[in-house]
């Protein structure tokens, strides 16, 4: 089914909106939020709120790509959920190394609070990333956006992992130096 017919079944109130999406975006919300969250259950869950969330929010809003706004909503959840869960603890998963690759490029939100809107440094990043290769994009993006580990990025891209290691190592540094030229840093 096309997604604006799914978008109509929304704004419908139809029951069979919820399973339209869930037969063609079930999986992908899936991925996203167990590349997060590392666990089955809460990537369901994770799943099931953005069902929820989206039939609650569907009536005021009619996305224009609907992948990427159901993606967004369950990123949303599974960041939450894992926020949560390892409040005490650093987790051993993929999420904290992966934030913890950028800490060293992206500066504090107390440093930007007091130079720039938070709005600029997300306008910075994305004039930067509108700046990579296709495939340097593609890496960033399941890296930082769907924190997909180095070895799911290698055999996506056919690339060694070593490859992949050292090409979000070098696209970091580039995005450092940008942030710095933009007077974010």
């Amino acid at each position: 089914m096309e997604d604006a017919a799914i978008v109509d079944l929304y704004w419908q109130r139809s029951d069979q909106a919820i399973s339209e999406t869930d037969r063609k975006y079930g999986k992908y919300c899936h991925t996203i939020a167990y590349n997060i969250c590392a666990n089955n259950e809460d990537a369901e869950e994770c799943v099931n709120d953005t069902w929820f969330s989206a039939w609650n929010m569907m009536p005021d809003k009619r996305p224009a790509i609907l992948s990427t706004f159901l993606g967004y909503i369950t990123r949303n959840f599974a960041l939450d959920r894992f926020k949560a869960k390892n409040a005490q603890k650093r987790g051993g998963g993929e999420t904290p190394l992966a934030l913890e690759e950028l800490e060293n490029c992206i500066p504090s939100l107390a440093n930007v609070e007091q130079c720039y809107e938070e709005k600029e440094l997300e306008a910075a990043i994305d004039r930067f990333v509108s700046t990579l290769s296709q495939a340097d994009r593609r890496m960033f993006i399941a890296r930082y956006w769907f924190l997909a580990s180095i070895s799911e990025i290698s055999e996506k891209m056919g690339y060694s992992q070593s490859k992949t290691k050292m090409t979000l190592f070098r696209t970091r540094n580039k995005l450092r130096m940008y942030l710095e030229e933009e007077g974010l840093c």
